[in-house]
């Protein structure tokens, strides 16, 4: 199973499970899940989760055995 972990302006990080692409509709930045054999985002295609693209500082993609694992929390100075 693939995961996409995302590091927020906020240093806050948030994991989307199950989501194997994303892309950005207008100010937003949308996670999806696709069938296994279509490697498309299309109308077929399953929104997961929306953030605002402004706030996102890092986009990361786990696979399978990353995925599994949980998030480990950021330090801070």
């Amino acid at each position: 199973m693939t995961a996409y972990e995302i590091t927020l302006k906020d240093q806050a990080r948030e994991r989307i499970d199950g989501a194997d692409a994303y892309s950005q509709e207008g100010q937003l930045t949308t996670f999806f899940r696709t069938t296994s054999d279509r490697q498309v985002v299309d109308c077929w295609s399953v929104r997961l989760a929306s953030f605002r693209t402004s706030e996102i500082m890092a986009v990361r993609r786990l696979d399978d055995a990353d995925a599994l694992a949980p998030v480990a929390p950021l330090r801070t100075a």
